[in-house]
């Protein structure tokens, strides 16, 4: 049988790579159920991984523990598999404030959130691939194991839309709305339609493209695929098929029998209330529900409707929602035909790889009982009906019995790796030896303050900071607060150094772009050091570094611990010239062990060296980010525009300000919104360019 996956790459497993790859299929061939690649920094995990994913030949989920580190893996598979569907699966809020109540100050805090368009797009991308093809790698955050809604109800509620196919405009329309799609007569964007005349227009909550149908005689007389940007026509396909526009979608059968078993819990829970002596709240969850039920009849969606989820979806009390993993197909032993995607009898028939699982895992672990504390003191209060417990993120032990074989990578498994790798069914590969020779940093241990120079760690990192900048590389610190990373960040800008600091209130997308304008450093428009905590160390890739700094490196503590040394020191490994500097009045115990275990890799790695004749090279990688492709074509396309403008016109842009102005308006007569929407965008990056 031939491959699904074909890896692309101008390189070979080199280094302990062959070995760790060959170690890993075979371990899945065995049927092995936990595997752990064991690898150093920089020693090409990821290439590794592409190669097993190339034999496995099944469909792949990739869990990180941030959306930074998903973004960059995404990115990296991307490149490996370029003719494949490779998708990046975080969670869509840029910022969500979750619903709670704080008893002991009486005070409610409504949900609140703000979403990022582009990555739910990504989203649904994730999901109709799962559903539509089998060559599928889905690069995803911890969300993955957070409510999502039936992929059988997701995937039954798709429209197929045929030339020819008997379908009334009315019709359809109605059929759209019923399916979450929004109807507009002005912009497009994903999940939303407009009808003009005999011709409907549709962008998929997947696409950046539009379907527009023309309906003749109650029949759809043709399809077009148009460019959302261009008004091109790209394709003329004789069908197409259209998702939901939301996850959360129920048939209106089940929406029936939902809104029963809601309004008999909502009689049980009142009746147990009234009991107690909680009127207010008896009062509270009754007003609360009514209207949430009359929503959910009245256009059959609610805020909070994923509260509703295990009624909505027919589940019994206690039942593990449905995920992305449901998504993910699943075998029958003994049964032949193709796998189901969503269908939990049976064995998962997918590979998972836990990246960085030594943070990864204690993340999927924990995420159920802080959901359930909030949960339960809403329950209690009369926000929300017991029920809303089952809208909760997976157990530890349902997301192992979800998954299939699973490969942990780090290059500091924690406890659980190592016990399940001792077992009949595991195994720990060890990937010491990278594949350019480099070797771990060469680690230094100063004081915080130095006696005989009178200075402080702040002042000597600034030192060599410059130094290192000046010979062309790249420079990160590490502090133990955000507070302190900001404020850094500041004084380093103040001593000539371009700096800027990253943590995890930065935003997703900032995040990414602020690490490529690093890489890229300061003579190309970026920075030359980044100030952070704790996103500077598992996963990223940044071979242009040649320093770190580890500020205040002996106060012990998460940020301090063996693992996190160990992790922050790596990021200095695949770079030739990287050297790491502890700043500490005393070597701790986590110090001395990552000095300790940081030394045993080198010894291996010089002597592997010396015996094959190896000159160690930096690793050299292109420099791409994922956000290229999030920027929404819109955006692109004003960007071009102005571009052009500016390369027309030079400076005399008042004049093609008061021409787009003009355009703008003629086309917003003839009722043409889309141009308008393109120039006005136009007419407004010109006016700050002017």
């Amino acid at each position: 049988m031939s491959s699904i996956f074909k890896l692309e790459s101008q390189y070979k497993p080199a280094g302990d790579q062959p070995e760790a790859i060959s170690a890993l299929v075979n371990g899945l061939k065995k049927g092995m159920d936990h595997q752990t690649l064991f690898g150093v920094t920089g020693s090409g995990k990821t290439f590794s991984m592409a190669n097993v994913i190339a034999q496995y030949n099944k469909p792949v989920l990739v869990i990180a523990h941030n959306k930074t580190l998903a973004a960059q893996l995404a990115q990296e598979y991307q490149d490996f598999f370029p003719n494949h569907a490779v998708h990046y699966f975080v969670s869509y809020y840029d910022y969500y404030q979750p619903e709670a109540y704080v008893a002991a100050t009486d005070t409610y805090i409504e949900k609140d959130a703000k979403i990022n368009a582009e990555i739910d797009r990504l989203r649904h991308a994730s999901t109709q691939a799962l559903l539509t093809r089998r060559d599928v790698i889905i690069v995803a955050s911890v969300s993955c194991i957070y409510g999502l809604g039936s992929p059988e109800d997701y995937e039954a509620q798709h429209l197929k839309l045929e030339v020819g196919q008997r379908y009334g405009r009315s019709e359809l329309l109605r059929k759209l709305i019923q399916t979450h799609y929004t109807r507009t007569t002005a912009d497009l964007s994903g999940g939303v339609f407009r009808a003009i005349g005999n011709r409907v227009e549709i962008m998929p909550p997947s696409g950046t493209e539009i379907y527009q149908l023309t309906i003749e005689g109650e029949r759809i007389a043709l399809i077009e695929t148009i460019d959302a940007i261009t008004r091109v026509i790209r394709d003329k396909p004789k069908s197409v098929f259209l998702f939901p526009a939301k996850h959360f979608i129920t048939s209106k059968p089940k929406r029936e029998a939902a809104l029963k078993t809601i309004e008999q819990e909502l009689g049980e829970r009142l009746k147990q209330l009234e009991k107690e002596g909680s009127m207010l709240e008896a009062e509270r969850l009754r007003r609360r529900t009514t209207y949430d039920l009359a929503m959910i009849r009245e256009v059959g969606y609610t805020s909070g409707i994923e509260n509703y989820s295990r009624h909505l979806s027919g589940r019994k009390p206690g039942s593990a929602p449905d995920t992305l993993l449901s998504y993910f197909p699943r075998r029958t032993p003994g049964v032949k035909d193709a796998p189901t995607p969503g269908v939990l009898p049976g064995e998962a028939d997918f590979l998972t790889i836990v990246d960085e699982s030594h943070v990864t895992l204690p993340q999927i672990g924990g995420m159920y009982a802080g959901d359930q504390s909030r949960k339960k003191t809403l329950i209690e209060y009369g926000f929300r009906l017991p029920s809303a417990l089952d809208n909760r993120p997976l157990k530890f032990d349902e997301f192992l019995g979800r998954v299939g074989p699973i490969i942990y990578t780090s290059a500091t498994p924690g406890e659980f790796e190592r016990e399940h790798g001792k077992l009949p069914k595991g195994q720990i590969v060890e990937q010491v030896i990278r594949p350019t020779g480099l070797v771990d940093p060469e680690i230094l241990v100063r004081p915080i303050v130095s006696a005989d120079k009178y200075e402080g760690q702040v002042e000597d990192f600034i030192k060599e900071a410059k130094v290192a900048i000046e010979k062309g590389g790249r420079v990160l610190a590490t502090t133990l607060t955000k507070k302190m990373a900001e404020d850094l960040s500041e004084f380093l800008k103040k001593q000539g150094i371009k700096a800027e600091y990253l943590h995890s209130e930065v935003k997703t997308l900032d995040r990414i772009k602020t690490l490529t304008a690093f890489r890229h450093g300061s003579e190309a428009g970026g920075h030359d050091c980044i100030v952070g905590v704790n996103l500077l160390r598992e996963g990223l890739d940044l071979p242009e570094v040649t320093l770190i700094g580890i500020l205040d490196a002996d106060k012990e503590g998460f940020l301090r611990s063996e693992v996190a040394l160990i992790q922050t020191i790596g990021r200095a490994a695949r770079n030739v010239n990287g050297r790491v500097i502890l700043y500490a009045d005393q070597v701790t115990g986590s110090m001395a062990n990552a000095i300790k275990e940081t030394d045993r890799r080198r010894k291996k790695q010089l002597t592997y060296n010396k015996r094959h004749g190896i000159t160690p090279q930096t690793i050299t990688k292109n420099i791409k980010d994922i956000t290229a492709s999030i920027e929404s074509e819109h955006e692109k396309t004003i960007k071009k525009l102005v571009a052009l403008d500016k390369q027309l016109y030079g400076k005399k842009l008042f004049k093609v300000i008061k021409e787009k102005t003009r355009q703008m308006n003629a086309a917003v007569r003839e009722l043409d919104f889309e141009t308008a929407a393109l120039l006005r965008d136009e007419i407004k990056a010109l006016t700050a360019e002017g």
